[in-house]
């Protein structure tokens, strides 16, 4: 994995192909590469470790021009992020780039090593262009060889794929998206749709085991068995402006700074502002909440963590039991289906491959599944009973800011509807929780006036070896958020805890040296949190406590920097608190000289296991 472009028209596909890959950098990656099919019908191939800058000097050495071709970045799964080791993969007759797994290629590539093929990398792709050129060997059609080929596969794949002196693309799904571009006189395929837009907004959204055969002015989709299949043509509404981030340093910190923005535009979709009432009228399919019985969460990283934070508000609120889950470990524990019970998914880019899996394993135990995304027409928004969408916009920077704090957002007015489905939520106390959350987007533009002030506290602790963060209730998962905001973009290493948990062990860790980062809202368990600070400042912690204001009385701890936060009730809490955590982690990382937006080792879209 990790990102996909290809293209056959009238023009040189390089460019196009170059451009698409800086398009799909937010992804991450680590090695890229191009193919080009030339005017010969011969394949070239020029592949690089690193950026994409370093693929750009070699093309620039030994241009390539063709009128098809793939392109790919790579975020290394099998084997290191080597030269030898990008896509696209090529064999005599077939280029082909992957996203996804092969989980039996060590059986392939035995099969293929004793029949005298040499292999070039130690990547599980390579034995896919091996594979299709012994079903060409045989005889057989290009869009036959690529099915008789891919039916020997078992995992992950989206694919791209060209065959020498063909004048032709071709693609293929299966558990990783894939997406075809419908343009004038040319055609494309994507891993998503930001490197197509600025060539055509008509796309078309590939299914699991879906060909698709294009040509310059034809778009053919067949099934595995070759039986042609209708699929919708698409308008997509992403910016062709996506990728600038002016004027910003960092898509990060442009994100981090869109947050009061895009709350309220999510909140629109579900609330009756001038009632004052939540109004679901953005669920997308229909779920009856009166009928729910037990919630069971399913989310993996910081999705999980805004599904923590649910499993609070839901169960104070509508006094309904709340599981939450790991995605990665939730099916292989092979739970007990929940009778009457409502699974709700979690996923920024609805592909997170645990994530898809374990919604169908809940639907295959006939549980009804409810999904909170941010991408339409991705496979967990067209599989899910239900959908509520973040309206958070496109996420570029990897480590997630904005799509959590929307999130939280809509499982607030999740908890408020499930709590009213219930009965267990007044007229009176609705509308007070619904002006709570009208009020968001104006008291963030407040906590974003710290910017310079976490600023400077970055540059107090920019080289700890490591940070503890903590908080009770809602702000034990943001304590949780804000360790893995700090560890993805600054490399350091950094826990989070629930406050009462401290003297159970990492108290062991608090000296002089380590900071301690506390979220401390003044709600009914700040008295608590006050005692666990006092008992690391005893031990020489560094303190910096995030909480709240309540006017001119004293403070009742001593801390080396407190962070002044707003008024604000139980749902507010978490949604505010988390960005000083934010704001924190970029400042750290920016002074430490990291690559904030594309952090070493990881992707923003998770499509393999």
């Amino acid at each position: 994995m990790c990102g996909i472009i290809g293209v056959i028209g009238e023009r040189n596909a390089t460019p196009i192909l170059v451009e698409g890959l800086k398009r799909l950098e937010y992804r991450g990656y680590d090695s890229a590469g191009i193919a080009i099919l030339s005017r010969d019908g011969e394949i070239q191939i020029t592949r690089s470790k690193g950026k994409l800058v370093h693929l750009e000097t070699r093309l620039a050495e030994t241009p390539r021009t063709g009128l098809v071709g793939i392109g790919h970045t790579r975020w290394a799964t099998h084997g290191p992020p080597t030269e030898q080791n990008a896509h696209p993969h090529i064999s005599r007759r077939t280029a082909v780039v992957h996203n996804g797994i092969i989980e039996n290629y060590q059986e392939l590539r035995r099969e293929l090593t004793a029949q005298g093929v040499v292999f070039s990398s130690d990547t599980d792709t390579e034995v896919i262009p091996h594979l299709i050129d012994q079903e060409l060997d045989r005889g057989l059609q290009p869009a036959d060889a690529v099915r008789a080929a891919i039916r020997r596969l078992q995992g992950a794949y989206a694919l791209g794929i060209l065959i020498r002196g063909c004048d032709l693309l071709i693609a293929v799904r299966r558990g990783s998206p894939l997406i075809l571009g419908v343009g004038e006189g040319e055609n494309f395929i994507a891993s998503d749709a930001t490197p197509l837009v600025p060539y055509t907004r008509r796309m078309i959204y590939l299914n699991d085991d879906d060909l698709a055969v294009l040509t310059r002015t034809s778009v053919r989709i067949t099934d595995l068995n070759g039986v042609q299949v209708d699929r919708a043509v698409k308008l997509s509404h992403v910016s062709a402006d996506l990728t600038d981030k002016w004027p910003y340093r960092h898509f990060m910190q442009k994100e981090i700074f869109e947050q009061p923005t895009v709350l309220g535009e999510t909140l629109k979709g579900l609330i009756n502002a001038a009632d004052q009432q939540v109004d679901l009228h953005d669920l997308d399919g229909e779920l009856d909440l009166s009928a729910v019985k037990a919630v069971n969460i399913i989310a993996c990283g910081t999705s999980y963590h805004s599904g923590m934070v649910a499993g609070y508000w839901i169960e104070r609120l509508a006094r309904l039991p709340v599981t939450v889950n790991i995605a990665s470990e939730f099916r292989y524990r092979e739970p007990p289906s929940l009778p009457d019970a409502v699974t709700v998914v979690i996923s920024q880019s609805g592909e997170t491959a645990d994530t898809l899996a374990a919604l169908r394993f809940c639907r295959a135990q006939g549980q009804k599944v409810l999904a909170i995304v941010n991408v339409p027409e991705s496979s967990i928004a067209r599989e899910a009973d239900g959908v509520l969408y973040t309206q958070a916009g496109p996420e570029i920077g990897v480590a997630s800011t904005k799509a959590f704090t929307t999130q939280l957002m809509v499982l607030a007015c999740l908890s408020l509807a499930l709590a009213k489905a219930q009965g267990c939520l007044d007229r009176e106390e609705e509308q007070k929780s619904v002006e709570e959350l009208m009020r968001i987007p104006a008291r963030l533009e407040q906590v974003l006036l710290h910017d310079a002030f976490l600023h400077r506290i970055a540059g107090r602790f920019m080289n700890a070896k490591g940070f503890l963060f903590m908080g009770r209730g809602t702000c034990y998962p943001i304590a949780l958020e804000g360790a893995l905001k700090l560890k993805e973009i600054s490399y350091i290493h950094a826990e989070g805890y629930a406050a009462g948990e401290m003297k159970h062990g990492p108290i062991a860790l608090i000296d002089a040296h380590l900071p301690v980062v506390a979220v401390a809202p003044r709600d009914p368990l700040f008295d608590k949190l006050v005692s666990n600070l006092e008992e690391a400042r005893a031990r020489g912690g560094r303190l910096v406590v995030i909480t709240g204001t309540t006017g001119p009385e004293e403070t009742p701890f001593k801390a080396d920097y407190v962070v002044s936060m707003p008024e604000c009730g139980m749902l507010a809490a978490p949604i505010l608190y988390v960005v000083p955590l934010q704001l924190l982690a970029y400042h750290i990382a920016v002074l430490k000289g990291t690559d904030v937006d594309q952090p070493r080792n990881l992707a923003k879209s998770v499509t393999v296991e």
